[in-house]
């Protein structure tokens, strides 16, 4: 018997890749999408239902259609400077259309959920290793939104039996490396495939956003992960709460991190070409360090991260940049 798995955001960037991993784990990827921002071209591993996560009666008919055997939510708003300007925006999209998700879940007695989160509800606690034990204290509408739903999902635990995988994580890049599905936004603001446009020649420059930084290069450091690894962790998530683990929170990050020129450096390495580069002043509340340790995640759920170093990750993107793009 198939068991049927609703990825919310299963037509985006990580999304699609989970529905990949979930089809190779067994799994028939159920994908639920509004395709505002996702391509239906990415939905490649299983049916599409098309809809809104904010649409209750849609969200009913979909878990009675499929009676999926778990939720994986990747669907958000995720731009941090969008969420400043507009937090009205994040909290009704993120916060009420995740709630609308979580009590049709339950509902329909799909109990287990797997729930993709971000370090950014630990706001700015520079230079320090991340982990599931660190302070959260949001400094934006996005990450006040995500702890909010992690929020939501413990009180229906308690009222209603649901158990919870949340994975917390910063900057995510590559691509797959079959090149089947990979990372297309409209517009783009990922540091990544920017970069790849700008050696490319699809704008102009890079722009690099502050020098002055007390770091080894004055450039911000960031924490990058995989996306092919990302999502395997997201099928251990579900695995474990398959085998009766209970929730549970898991940081995914390198422990390390790569400032921008680093990031610059090994895609000169891997394209064999320059990067065109515009030096601009520092943005408003970035930090100088942030990064995320994975010690928990790598013990418990026995995730083994493949692709996740620089050259990896670089060159899986710059494989699919060349030749894959989506249309709507």
């Amino acid at each position: 018997m198939a068991r049927h798995v609703l990825v919310t955001g299963g037509a985006g960037y990580i999304g699609s890749h989970a529905c990949k991993a979930l089809a190779k784990a067994g799994y028939v990827p159920v994908t639920y999408d509004s395709l505002v921002t996702g391509w239906r071209d990415a939905v490649k591993f299983g049916p599409l239902e098309e809809g809104d996560l904010s649409d209750r009666a849609r969200l009913d008919e979909v878990f009675a259609r499929w009676q999926p055997v778990a939720v994986m939510h990747f669907a958000a708003l995720s731009l941090v400077g969008e969420s400043m300007k507009n937090p009205g925006l994040y909290w009704r999209h993120n916060v009420l259309s995740s709630l609308t998700l979580i009590e049709a879940a339950c509902a329909a007695g799909c109990l287990d959920f797997v729930f993709s989160s971000t370090c950014a509800t630990y706001g700015d606690q520079d230079g320090v290793i991340l982990n599931e034990a660190t302070t959260q204290a949001p400094i934006n509408a996005y990450g006040g939104s995500k702890q909010a739903i992690e929020m939501i999902l413990r009180d229906f635990e308690a009222s209603h039996g649901l158990r919870s995988v949340i994975f917390r994580y910063f900057n995510v890049a590559g691509a797959d490396p079959d090149g089947e599905v990979g990372e297309f936004h409209r517009p783009e603001t990922h540091l990544v495939p920017l970069m790849l446009d700008a050696i490319d020649g699809k704008r102009p420059a890079l722009t690099v956003f502050g020098s002055d930084y007390p770091t080894k290069d004055g450039t911000c450091i960031r924490d990058y992960v995989h996306v092919s690894d990302l999502v395997d962790a997201h099928v251990l998530g579900l695995q474990w709460l398959e085998a009766g683990k209970g929730s549970d929170v898991f940081c995914l990050g390198s422990g390390t991190g790569f400032s921008v020129r680093e990031v610059i450096a090994q895609s000169r390495a891997v394209t064999n070409r320059e990067v065109p580069i515009v030096e601009g002043s520092r943005r408003p509340g970035d930090a100088a360090v942030l990064v995320s340790g994975s010690t928990k995640a790598i013990r418990d759920l026995g995730w083994a991260p493949k692709r996740s170093d620089l050259a990896t990750m670089i060159a899986d993107a710059w494989r699919w940049h060349q030749s894959g793009h989506y249309e709507r």
